[in-house]
């Protein structure tokens, strides 16, 4: 698995990127199926005075999820520590799920081709439409974006493609990333939903409903 260094305001020095390479090595033993692995240090200091820490961020790329951690200290190593453990956490939860699965067969890419996707829930495109769209024969329609008024806040907005899972699979996803919410496609009844972390060791789930009614006052702060 490749491991990517990157820094901003710091440097990455021999001594530090073979400290790391050593303890990423364990995650590539519990994550064979990893693809990539980056690790971006940023140097912040304190105003005013001569303290200088940094933060690390640790990104694991994989088939079906992607795992993050980071983690700030009074030093590289103290936050690349930090943030390395929290990864392994969430690595080893990662191994432990396929262990308990592993007696559930999967189906390869090759035999479902072969099959006509007959044993997923997947209808391939004619090879008409596929060419058309490798061609760019298919006209591509582009929105034009709304001029809009100035604003102190700033909004940033993200896309995803819609991944259809459980809700347990869900709040999996979740920690993996070390969200506090998570949007996904619940796949029992095919709406958008999010789950979040309440506090202790709870979750909640979030749906929309067009015929819902409104919630009295004060019931959704009784919620959360």
């Amino acid at each position: 698995m490749e491991i990517t260094f990157g820094a901003k305001g710091a440097d990455i020095t021999d001594r530090f990127r073979a400290y790391a390479e050593e303890k990423l090595a364990k995650v590539t033993q519990l994550l064979p199926r990893a693809t990539a692995l980056d690790v971006k240090l940023t140097r912040h200091a304190v105003p005013h005075t001569s303290v200088a820490g940094g933060r690390v961020e640790i990104t694991v790329h994989g088939p079906g999820s992607i795992i993050r951690a980071e983690s700030d200290g009074p030093d590289k190593y103290m936050a690349f520590d930090s943030a390395y453990h929290r990864v392994m956490e969430r690595a080893r939860r990662v191994h432990d799920k396929r262990t308990d699965h592993g007696g559930r067969r999967r189906t390869p890419l090759r035999e479902a081709v072969a099959t006509g996707f007959e044993q997923v829930d997947i209808t391939p495109a004619d090879p008409e439409t596929v060419e058309a769209v490798r061609t760019g024969s298919i006209p591509t329609i582009e929105a034009e974006q709304p001029d809009t008024e100035w604003s102190p806040v700033v909004i940033r907005q993200k896309r995803f493609p819609a991944k259809r899972m459980g809700v347990r699979d869900a709040v999996d996803q979740m920690e993996l990333v070390g969200h506090p919410f998570y949007l996904f496609v619940d796949d029992a009844t095919g709406e958008c939903a999010v789950v979040y972390r309440r506090k202790g060791w709870s979750y909640g789930v979030i749906t929309l409903d067009d015929d819902a009614a409104e919630p009295a006052a004060g019931a959704e702060r009784a919620a959360s």
